[in-house]
């Protein structure tokens, strides 16, 4: 019997719900299961990077690598996975365009470091003590990854194939990817694995959108309920829709909320931030200085809000300095 393709998953700087999305596959794991031959996936099995240094260059068939790159060890990971892998492919939003993680990307890695151990409130450091990336004791050695000066997307790291889009990516997403890869038949290079339509295209409440918004204000979630069944975007909450890839099944629409991004921008947009803020200023009501800006005042932090997901891939985003792929 010939060997199973091989396939990889691992975890970067996210929040750990890419690895809780293969899980979500439910019963379908187990046909997974039988179709590959998983070679390392260390949040779930006992594997180490000596065993996938071990491997021949490119035996992997494909390698899912979930969140962004913060870390020189998750830069390192990075590089070995592609060099183990025929295909290499950024799964989830963070690992894709920079995700949550690359908020931190306003600020600089000294303000970064110097609030965590510190500034914060609940840090007690009177002689402002920081780990050090080497220290050793008794003859041993313990080194730490070293923090890079931003978080980048997977691939302003490395070469990547395809993107698996998503925070995280739902079931269906994962299952139709995972069987064009073992199909044989590869779409193009570059290629986004799920519909290259705009979420406002497959929205069970797009019936409701009027052809021309008119927004006098925004509603804060927090502070108001949008009405069932009619566009959140009309009644004044900041829905992504617009400048979002759709494919994931309208989930936090279904659940009465604004989509939020995380499925990032189709192929024919540059900049989702800026192409949903562009798309909001040309349908303010007002038009006097003082009440536009009273209209956005309910959008009190715009950067989280239009680039929640995508910092990193932003024409905002810094540059790295020093070693990386030149962002």
């Amino acid at each position: 019997m010939a060997d199973k393709p091989k396939v990889a998953f691992y975890w970067c700087a996210s929040c750990g719900g890419c690895e809780e999305s293969v899980v979500d596959l439910a019963e379908d794991v187990l046909t997974v299961v039988g179709l590959v031959d998983i070679v390392f996936w260390p949040v779930a099995l006992d594997f180490k990077r000596k065993d996938v240094e071990a491997m021949a260059d490119g035996s992997i068939l494909a390698s899912l690598v979930n969140g962004a790159i913060r870390t020189s060890e998750q830069e390192e990971m990075a590089r070995l996975l592609r060099r183990k892998s025929k295909v290499l492919i950024a799964y989830g939003a963070c690992s894709q365009s920079g995700g949550i993680p690359s908020l931190s990307n306003q600020f600089d890695r000294e303000s970064i470091l110097k609030f965590v151990y510190e500034g914060s409130s609940s840090t007690v450091n009177e002689v402002k003590t920081r780990p050090k990336l080497e220290s050793g004791t008794n003859g041993m050695k313990v080194t730490l990854p070293e923090l890079r000066e931003v978080v980048r997307s997977l691939d302003q790291v490395v070469d990547v194939d395809y993107s698996i889009p998503g925070c995280a990516p739902t079931p269906k997403i994962l299952m139709s990817a995972l069987q064009v890869l073992l199909s044989g038949q590869l779409p193009p290079k570059g290629t986004v694995l799920a519909p290259d339509i705009a979420l406002c295209d497959t929205c069970p409440r797009k019936d409701s959108k009027p052809e021309k918004l008119s927004l006098a204000e925004f509603r804060r979630p927090n502070r108001a309920t949008p009405e069932p069944d009619k566009c959140i975007l009309a009644q004044g909450f900041v829905c992504m829709g617009p400048a979002t890839r759709g494919g994931c099944e309208a989930l936090c629409v279904q659940g009465n909320m604004g989509c939020s991004g995380c499925f990032g921008p189709t192929s024919r947009v540059r900049d989702q931030g800026a192409k949903f803020l562009s798309a909001v200023t040309s349908s303010i009501a007002a038009k006097g200085e003082g009440e536009i800006d009273s209209t956005l005042a309910g959008i009190p932090d715009p950067v989280g809000t239009f680039y929640r997901y995508g910092l990193a891939k932003s024409l905002l985003r810094m540059k790295q300095r020093g070693s990386g792929k030149g962002n």
